[in-house]
Order: C-alpha cells, then structure tokens, then sequence
C-alpha cells in the first residue's frame, strides 16, 4: 500500500514505515505529524484519486529537523573581473510514515 501526499510544494511517494526528507515543518523531533493533502492511494487492489481518497490521511512521527549539504553558487562575468561566490543550506525535517488511512 502506498498514498502520494503534498507538501511544501512538493508530491512524494509513501508507504508505511518510509523516511522521507521533506522541506521544514514546525514539529519538534518525536511529535505526530498528519498529511491531509493526499493525492492518490494505492491499496494492493486498485489506485484511487480524486473524490474516493478525499477523507484519507498520512501519519508520521517526526525523527529530527536539520539542513542538507551546501549548494555553493558561484556568479563569473568573463572579462570584467566579476565573481561572487555564495552558500545556501535547505532546513529539512525526516519524517518516518507511520499509518495511511482511507
């Protein structure tokens, strides 16, 4: 069984008992978190969308809230004597898929 849920922008594949890293929510580390965007569900029988997943419901707890690797951007305008080089870390928060309801 998996669900295809929405958050921050973004759409992932779920099953029960996955990680994932998602962009940062404002949970503390071991408190419940509920997904009630929820697209699509698969239930080892068919794929239900639209209005038959409209009540269904994403738990998960979350495992720790932290920031991905630097992204280092670098600007270079030839000939002028241009650089700029700047760093950016994307906060994440791992959120372990504990139950998919319909």
């Amino acid at each position: 069984m998996y669900a295809i849920i929405v958050t921050g922008g973004k759409q992932y594949k779920v099953s029960e008992g996955d990680e994932i890293k998602v962009e940062k929510l404002d949970v503390e580390p071991g408190k419940e978190v509920t997904f009630d965007n929820v697209i699509a569900v698969n239930d080892d029988k068919a794929l239900k969308v639209a209005g038959d997943v409209s009540g269904a419901k994403v738990s998960g707890t979350v495992v720790e809230q932290g920031r991905a690797k630097k992204v280092v951007v670098y600007k270079y305008k030839r000939k002028t004597g241009y650089h700029k080089k700047n760093g950016h870390r994307q906060p994440f928060t791992l959120v372990k898929i504990n139950k998919i309801t319909l």
